[in-house]
């Protein structure tokens, strides 16, 4: 038995609401960490105001997708406009006027940029995944190269935190700098000089750090623990740290001999705190590499199933467009033994099919109303070599013809029609065909007669079919086939959202 997997999936709207209510839970710990006596009852209270000053702005991220869909693209851009450019800049200047309004006023500014620039990420990162999600520029950029940009950016902000500090006596005293939770623009600016100095000071001292994190992702974990396991890992990077700590001790104590950060480590560059420090930054960081190295090896595997399945995809192609093609000579054949003025009428549109096997059949997908027009010049193809009338309906009513599915799929059910059940009927055949969409599924079914005696055997057509909508819509798909008082009935649903 198929056992049954659950699993818990979230919407986009859903995520995004979810990052913004975590945004308003920091804001509201850093609010309550102001206060002397900090407790649940400051928090609870600073996290429902906040909650309750931007419930539009929660209700428009919760409510995203129905209000584009309700509204359409121009609408919602005015709406979104409404929110976070109307909305939000008039919550600041209540806090800035609004002498009574029960938050601090620096908190509810804080709150409505910080919404305003989350917004701002968000919109990026989506504007992201549709630009250059597939160009994989970001993808180039080893682990080491984000752990160094990540670095630099600590480094900048601890160094303009402690420019903000400079003349504030809790922190700036004639021993020392201490680098306190300050954020001064001016005095950033002003002392330019002094943020460069702090700045290339602190990276240089990070980059000791990191100078052990390289060796032990490049030369530890990449060499010596996936070839010869972790005990030799562990004995290797002991003896590595042995010969490396002292001189990168020596290091940070040339480093920290400015003002800033004087006597911050230890002044023997034999002292166990710097050993410790180098023991900690790279076994610290193994759990790290052997995850980042683990989801580049699912990466790998999973393209190279991509890869196969592409190739099957083609196979399956390849036996089926012969099959047609095929199927349409020996119509042919028929109508140029009766000498039937049709048959250059029939080349003309075996031409057309025939292009758009070659160039359209190849593409991944196509739109409903290429789909619909390949059906029915293969229909009208046909039916000129019928002997008798056939009874035809073809019902394409609430159809979006610019939806996109998988192309040839739907032909091989008409394909069959014609070859199993119309073309050897002694009595009057019928076909009847209805294709809709509703509610991103496709809906597609044919009705043929049929005759019991006729014996006749199933082909590939209708097999290659099943095998490429598993690959195609896995757990997407519904495929189910009767015969009965002598009409056969297929019916296909595809999900296409």
């Amino acid at each position: 038995m198929k056992k049954t997997s659950y699993k818990f999936n979230i919407s986009p709207s859903g995520q995004e609401f979810f990052i913004f209510l975590g945004l308003l839970c920091w804001l509201a710990i850093i609010d309550t960490l102001s206060h002397q006596n900090a407790g649940w009852e400051n928090y609870l209270q600073s996290v429902g105001k906040l909650i309750v000053f931007h419930i539009p702005v929660l209700t428009f991220v919760i409510s995203r997708a129905k209000v584009k869909s309700a509204l359409g693209r121009k609408n919602y851009r005015i709406s979104w406009a409404l929110c976070f450019c109307l909305f939000l800049p008039a919550l600041i200047l209540t806090a800035m006027f609004w002498k009574t309004v029960p938050l601090s006023p620096q908190l509810l500014t804080t709150a409505a940029l910080c919404c305003l620039l989350l917004e701002l990420l968000l919109a990026a990162n989506t504007y992201y995944k549709s630009q250059f999600q597939g160009r994989k520029y970001l993808a180039k950029i080893g682990v080491e190269a984000w752990v160094f940009i990540v670095i630099c950016l600590i480094v900048a902000v601890l160094s303009a935190m402690a420019v903000s500090s400079m003349g504030i006596a809790d922190y700036d005293t004639k021993q020392r700098l201490l680098i306190g939770y300050e954020f001064n623009l001016f005095k950033i600016i002003t002392g330019f000089r002094d943020f460069l100095i702090i700045f290339f000071q602190l990276l240089l001292i990070y980059l000791c750090g990191y100078f052990l994190f390289y060796l032990n992702s490049r030369f530890l974990v990449a060499n010596i623990f996936r070839q010869q396991g972790l005990m030799m890992y562990v004995l290797s990077a002991l003896a590595l740290i042995a010969f490396l700590y002292p001189f990168l001790g020596q290091l940070l104590i040339w480093l920290s001999s400015g003002p800033l950060l004087s006597g911050t480590f230890s002044q023997n560059p034999f002292s166990w705190e710097n050993a410790f420090a180098a023991v900690s930054v790279v076994f610290l960081t193994l759990p790290v590499l052997l995850s980042l190295q683990w989801a580049k090896q699912n990466s790998q595997i999973n393209e190279l199933e991509k890869q196969k399945t592409t190739a099957e995809l083609d196979l399956l192609k390849q036996q089926l467009n012969p099959h047609f093609f095929f199927n349409t000579l020996n119509n042919l054949y028929a109508l140029s033994l009766q000498k039937s003025e049709q048959t250059s009428e029939s080349i003309l549109r075996l031409s057309d099919l025939m292009r758009y096997v070659i160039y359209k059949g190849q593409k991944p997908y196509v739109s409903l109303a290429e789909e619909v027009s390949y059906l029915t010049d293969y229909m009208q193809l046909q039916k000129i070599r019928l002997r008798k009338k056939l009874d035809f309906q073809f019902d394409t009513s609430n159809l979006d013809s610019q939806q996109m599915l998988a192309p040839m799929l739907l032909i091989v059910f008409v394909e069959n029609a014609f070859k199993h059940g119309i073309e050897p009927a002694e009595k009057q055949a019928s076909l009847h065909l209805k294709l809709s969409f509703e509610n991103s599924r496709l809906f597609f079914r044919c009705q043929n007669s049929f005759e019991l005696q006729v014996p006749h055997s199933p082909g590939i057509g209708l097999s290659n079919l099943k095998r490429r909508l598993e690959l195609l819509y896995p757990d997407r798909h519904m495929l189910h086939t009767t015969m009965e008082n002598d009409t056969f009935t297929a019916v296909l649903e595809l999900d296409l959202s």
